[in-house]
């Protein structure tokens, strides 16, 4: 498992935050039909139960623009990943179908409104990531978004600079079909509760989907 460390920077303004990693070696592929009817029965209940004001009163929504706030970053401008694919939803849109392993991100982060990294580990410079502030004229390839703009945004970065943050990660480090190792990084910014289920979620999706093996685990926090 890759070592992840949180800035003091960002520990200072978001002290409840806990971090989950969880990696893997997968076989990923362009798509599977089980695991759209999972997607499908969600966005269905979604559209059924939720209204578009209740987004951002969801614990981990809400606390992951409660700390763009404290960091100086305006959440309706940059919206954290998770309440980007509720809206989509509640829009009547489908999710995204990528590939195998993305749709699996997703559908994660849907069903526990976590902003979820995901970053293909063969691309990844050095042995460690920190989580840190993004600085004005930092560049940012965002994946599917062109160049970004994350001063004031919580970044994890490599060797080389960033790759992740709850708005988007970096064209850099994404997942492709090709990818066999996989690091998922869960943004616990509303604290511990919730996240080991997240995890085991996570792990049996993994399972199903993408053959997932040899797994890693590590939780984080300031």
């Amino acid at each position: 498992m890759i070592q992840i460390s949180i800035s003091e920077e960002v520990a200072k303004v978001c002290p409840d935050l806990h971090i989950l990693a969880l990696s893997c070696d997968v076989i990923n592929t362009e798509s599977d039909v089980r695991l759209w009817e999972e997607i499908t029965a969600l966005e269905h209940t979604l559209r059924e139960n939720c209204k578009l004001e209740d987004i951002n009163r969801l614990l981990p929504v809400k606390a992951t623009r409660q700390a763009y706030k404290k960091l100086g970053k305006d959440p309706n401008r940059y919206r954290p990943s998770a309440e980007a694919l509720y809206r989509r939803i509640l829009r009547g849109l489908p999710l995204y179908k990528i590939n195998t392993l993305v749709d699996i991100i997703n559908l994660i982060s849907v069903k526990s409104a976590y902003s979820i990294g995901a970053f293909d580990m063969d691309k990844m410079k050095g042995s460690r990531l920190i989580l840190g502030v993004g600085q004005e004229g930092e560049r940012y390839h965002a994946i599917g978004r062109g160049e970004l703009n994350i001063a004031g945004l919580p970044v994890y970065r490599d060797e080389w600079g960033g790759i992740g943050t709850p708005t988007s990660d970096e064209e850099r480090t994404k997942i492709e079909l090709q990818t066999t190792r996989l690091l998922m990084i869960v943004n616990g910014y509303s604290g511990l509760d919730g996240l080991e289920e997240t995890g085991n979620y996570a792990w049996e999706l993994l399972k199903r989907y993408v053959s997932a093996t040899n797994p890693g685990y590590k939780m984080i926090a300031p």
